[in-house]
């Protein structure tokens, strides 16, 4: 049986399209069929891991709105045991047209019932806001990874998040657990990045996983490329570090 993993903050820019895309990279070279499901309406993931966007027909969307199969949304990556059901901007739309729809937050959850054995994981990058598309996700999850990037107001976001978990855990999955906190965009010559990593171990202890994600270049570059950074530059810091990640969550 597979796990669901939701990538989830509310906040931008603290690396979950990058968590999603490299840590489903790295699990996919250890032999395990992997699927993203990208529900973030800037479509990050699915450009991210080679798939051109624009020329995208059908993807999560149709999920909500069609009632559409999942396995007939799974598009084959350029990377070996590596899949992902697409987004497309249409998905903007889910909200406003869920909101009188009965059980509007199990969609994503009974839809993907079906394909749940048959991938080792499947991560699902959400938006970066908890409104319907976020506690679709996460109702539907077994776990939730939360990146956390290393600068001031990371607490603060990640306090509200973590009354969402719990609020889902109370209404919708009484399952869901947290997978860990992952550190992301960690500057070692940076104050600020070690008083951060140390105050948010301090208060979720063992949930952070010590494998810290550091800021570098090759993981800025290569969604330009349409390419998980280990396919892009596998020397990078940014690559090891991912790929560690995924031996870290394996194990």
């Amino acid at each position: 049986m597979g796990k669901i993993v939701s990538v989830a903050n509310q906040k931008g820019g603290v690396g979950k399209t990058t968590t999603t895309i490299n840590l489903a990279a790295s699990i996919a070279l250890a032999g395990k069929d992997i699927l993203i499901i990208d529900t973030d309406p800037q479509c990050n993931s699915t450009s991210g891991v080679g798939i051109i966007k624009d020329e995208v027909i059908h993807g999560v969307y149709d999920i909500y709105t069609n009632g559409t199969d999942v396995f007939d949304l799974i598009v084959s990556t350029p990377y070996d045991h590596l899949f992902i059901v697409p987004s497309t901007i249409d998905i903007l739309a889910v909200e406003i047209e869920l909101i009188n729809r009965v059980k509007r937050e199990y969609v994503l959850s009974e839809a993907l019932k079906s394909i749940k054995k048959r991938f080792e994981y499947i991560f699902i990058d959400c938006p970066p806001s908890l409104g319907l598309l976020t506690l679709n996700a996460l109702t539907g999850s077994d776990s939730v990874l939360i990146p956390v990037q290393c600068e001031y107001y990371a607490l603060e976001g990640l306090s509200m998040l973590i009354k969402t978990i719990d609020l889902v855990r109370n209404s919708f999955n009484p399952s869901l657990e947290i997978e860990g906190i992952l550190l992301t965009m960690f500057d070692k010559r940076n104050t600020l990045s070690k008083q951060v990593s140390d105050e948010v171990r301090r208060y979720f202890g063992t949930k952070v996983f010590e494998e810290v994600i550091p800021r570098n270049v090759a993981l800025g570059e290569a969604p330009g490329h349409g390419k998980p950074v280990m396919f892009y530059d596998i020397r990078s810091s940014g690559a090891q570090s991912y790929m560690s990640l995924a031996k870290e969550m394996l194990r």
